[in-house]
């Protein structure tokens, strides 16, 4: 495990009631500067994969994506990580029905912000939202057929066949179908959130990718 990875795991352990001393130290020793707040691994797969493709070493650029296994825990991680708790800039990434939570935890976080740095990183832009969810925007950027042709060399064109003829599926679109099968097994959306962001050409990243690594670029 990573140094980061330690300090991914223990700030889930301090959110979810444990000390939050290691957090702290951890956090002081690597350093720490930003931390990209997500709501799942799918998501924390894909930023990772875009990062690598761009030669970006997030971790020693001291920047830390963390899965946080649902979006109505941001207030809680905000509360730890930001002003009021370790002091350290936060951004995110959400899906469109989630953005009441991030909005309040992060302008929260602005609004609690003291001293100069704070107060100018206050004025960024604080997260990026997601049309529906990120695995929405990746499959409209790379198309429907697309899609169904790395499901096919993943290996998966068979249980994507036999989930589309489910009375379920009957009347959703092609791009519903897909999106709703890529979240049908353990590990599929985290699998594939490497997957389809590995397959995206330069101009077509969906944009509140692009803009949320683009602003972690300017803060190095």
């Amino acid at each position: 495990m990573s140094d980061m990875g330690a300090f991914r795991e223990t700030v889930t352990a301090w959110a979810a009631g444990g000390p939050g001393e290691l957090a702290s130290e951890l956090a002081a020793e690597l350093p720490v500067k930003t931390v990209v707040l997500l709501e799942g691994p799918s998501d924390l797969a894909a930023v990772d994969a875009l990062a690598r493709i761009r030669g970006r070493d997030l971790e020693a650029e001291g920047v830390c994506l963390l899965a946080m296994n649902g979006a109505m825990s941001v207030g809680r991680f905000a509360r730890l990580l930001g002003p009021p708790g370790l002091g350290l800039r936060l951004t995110g990434l959400c899906d469109e029905a989630e953005r009441g939570y991030y909005a309040r935890a992060l302008e929260a976080d602005a609004t609690d912000a003291t001293d100069t740095t704070d107060v100018s990183m206050a004025g960024r832009r604080r997260f990026f939202v997601c049309v529906a969810d990120l695995e929405d925007e990746l499959i409209r950027a790379l198309g429907v057929s697309k899609v169904e042709e790395l499901i096919r060399a993943e290996g998966d064109l068979r249980a994507l066949r036999t989930f589309v003829r489910q009375p379920a599926q009957h009347g959703r679109s092609p791009q519903r179908q897909l999106r709703r099968f890529l979240g049908t097994k353990k590990g599929r959306k985290i699998h594939y959130g490497r997957v389809l962001v590995q397959a995206l050409s330069p101009d077509r990243v969906p944009a509140p990718l692009d803009d949320l690594l683009a602003g972690l670029l300017a803060d190095v």
